[in-house]
Parts: C-alpha cells; sequence; structure tokens
C-alpha cells in the first residue's frame, strides 16, 4: 500500500492518520516482516494491525546458486502460485530480475515461461516481497540491490496496475527513493499498456524484439499479430524519436535473441537499421538458451560479435548480453514453476 491508502486504512480503526507514515517506514525503510517491530506504534494499535492485515513478507521457498554467482530464489505469492527471482552480481551492482505473473500468457516459442501457461497475476505485494526479501538475505538493514529489472515470468504491461503501484513505492520518499534509472520494464509490446507506461513513468523500456520481419516475429511471437512491431516503432517515436529529446531522460532498449541462420543474417541487420534508425535506442543481443521440445539452432560467439560490429557501425548502439546463470536455469527464457503448478 502507498502511504496514502495506509493512512485510510489505519483511520478505519480509529487510529490517527500519522501511524500510516510511521507503517510505511517500518515496511519499506526498515523492511520489518512483522508488526511487533514496529516499536514506535502502540501496542494496541500494532494488536489491530495484527489481527486485520498482514504484511505479505515471506521468505524464498527455494534458493539456487550458480558457479557464477547469480542467484535463484523461487516465492509462493499470497494466492498460492509460484514464481522465480533471478540476483545477478556484477562486481558492485546487484541486479534483480522479478516475475510479475505466474507464468505468461504470450507464448514466445522460445521462452520455457510462455510453455507453463498462464496461472494468474502478482499483486504489488508479491512483486515487493521479491525485491525486499531478497534484498533481506543480503542486507540486514539498507539496499543491497543496485537495480531491478521486471523481465522475469509475465508480460509487465499485462498486469501494469500492480507493476506500477510496486515501482511507485520504491521512488517514493517513504519507500527507498530510488532514482528511476535504476528500474527498467520489458514487455513484447502491449501498446495500450506501454502507452500508459511511458505516461506514468520515468523508468527504462526494453522492448523484445527477436526479429524485425513481422511475419517471421508473428512465428516466434504470437503477440505480433495484435501488437505489430511497425506499430510499436510509431508509438515509441513519439517518446524516443532521433530529432526529439525525452525529457524524462529514459533508456530505449530492444532485446534480441540470436538463432544461428533465422534471423541473424545480412538481410535481417539491414532490416534492424532501417527499422531502429529513427529511434534514440539500443540493441541487446543475446544467446539463446535450449528448452525442452524446441529445435531453434543456437548461434555462436563469432556470429554475435559480428551482429554488433556491423549495427554499431550503422548508428544502432548494439551490445552483447552475457549468459548468466544457465546451469541453474536462471538465464533468459528459462524461468519456469511448471512443476509446481502442477504438484
Amino acid at each position: 500500500m502507498s502511504v496514502d491508502e495506509l493512512q485510510r486504512l489505519v483511520a478505519t480503526f480509529g487510529m490517527p492518520r500519522f501511524v500510516g507514515k510511521q507503517i510505511a517506514k517500518w515496511l519499506y525503510q526498515k523492511q520489518v516482516s512483522s508488526f511487533d517491530e514496529m516499536t514506535d506504534i502502540s501496542l494496541r494499535n500494532r494488536g489491530l494491525l495484527g489481527e486485520h492485515c498482514i504484511i505479505g513478507r515471506s521468505a524464498p521457498t527455494e534458493r539456487l546458486t550458480s558457479v557464477d554467482g547469480t542467484e535463484k530464489y523461487m516465492f509462493q505469492t499470497l494466492a498460492g502460485g509460484y514464481v522465480e527471482t533471478v540476483m545477478i552480481p556484477d562486481h558492485e551492482r546487484a541486479t534483480l530480475c522479478v516475475s510479475c505473473q505466474v507464468g505468461c500468457k504470450m507464448n514466445c516459442v522460445f521462452c520455457q515461461t510462455g510453455k507453463q501457461g498462464f496461472h494468474g497475476n502478482l499483486l504489488a505485494a508479491d512483486i515487493l516481497n521479491q525485491i525486499f526479501s531478497v534484498n533481506g538475505l543480503h542486507a540486514s538493514n539498507g539496499e543491497f540491490l543496485t537495480n531491478i529489472v521486471y523481465m522475469g515470468q509475465g508480460e509487465p504491461m499485462d498486469n501494469l496496475d500492480a507493476v506500477l503501484q510496486s515501482i511507485n513505492i520504491l521512488l517514493a520518499d517513504y519507500g527507498w527513493a530510488w532514482s528511476p534509472k535504476r528500474i527498467t520494464v520489458s514487455t513484447c509490446g502491449l501498446c495500450s499498456g506501454m502507452r500508459r507506461y511511458l505516461e506514468e513513468s520515468q523508468c527504462h523500456l526494453a522492448i523484445s524484439l527477436h526479429s524485425p520481419i513481422p511475419e517471421q516475429r508473428l512465428q516466434l511471437m504470437p503477440s505480433e499479430k495484435a501488437y505489430g512491431i511497425e506499430q510499436m516503432v510509431q508509438e515509441l517515436k513519439h517518446y524516443f524519436s532521433r530529432n526529439g529529446r525525452d525529457v524524462r531522460q529514459r533508456r530505449l532498449s530492444f532485446e534480441y535473441t540470436v538463432f544461428s541462420g533465422l534471423n541473424d543474417t545480412s538481410l535481417h541487420l539491414k532490416e534492424l537499421v532501417r527499422l531502429l534508425s529513427p529511434l534514440d535506442c539500443r540493441l541487446n543481443l543475446i544467446r539463446w538458451h535450449k528448452i525442452p521440445d524446441v529445435s531453434l539452432p543456437p548461434t555462436d560467439e563469432s556470429c554475435l560479435e559480428m551482429m554488433r560490429d556491423y549495427l554499431t557501425s550503422h548508428g544502432i548502439f548494439t551490445t552483447i548480453r552475457a549468459s548468466r546463470g544457465e546451469d541453474i536455469m536462471a538465464a533468459c527464457g528459462l524461468l519456469s514453476t511448471l512443476h509446481k503448478s502442477n504438484e
């Protein structure tokens, strides 16, 4: 809950409105997990809160560590589902990849989460629990995490109310008072949600692209039928045109999983330059991590480097994303809790 919501809540219990601010401080700054820890709130009021409310904090049910230091956690949601969360350490950075849905509706061919199907939206509390619980595992007081990406299970624009609520709490003075530059939200391109996100948020945006050719992108990503990449680029020109300037100074990036001989040809490179040249953006090349029953061909390092060099030389700033946590099924496209749904 936001401070305003907490103040309205405590008023229904006959408490002064300032108690709502006290609760917010304990929840988001002190990161407590019980009402008993809220020591500047009276015993009577703590009793009322404990009788009628829950905090929503829970520890992960599983925790795995990769040989490269990446950690994967499984959390049970308040509705009883399960999601996976990944923490990626990198020198002085610690990035948390959070989930926003149990499974996903989008069913992208190359993604293990899509094979799980859709089993429900997360509440803002479920999203924040991933963040505060992982942070608490590494820092008893204060902040360990430096960045958050909404790139785990689910499509953020398909659960935008909860996503924005969780972001607003992280950015608020009563929360972590983070800069929006520390948060990135991804989407396969649900235009209505994307438009609302860009109007209401100052955080970065990442678009799952994977092919600049609409017919081929449709084969990889069924969402292309309803939310075409050409339409998306036209929408994005209003916010990230090279000829304009986004006063919010947020970053636009495109995610591109590379498949050998399929979307890495000279035609694809030329189409990428044509499609993205009007935008002030960057492109991230991603190695494909094999999933069961999908026979797409992975690429090699030399191809990724060739693509990076060509695109960068033609004005599209391009990077190769490091693959992390593959040995614990924590790399891009590998998250799934299907086995939990079937238990």
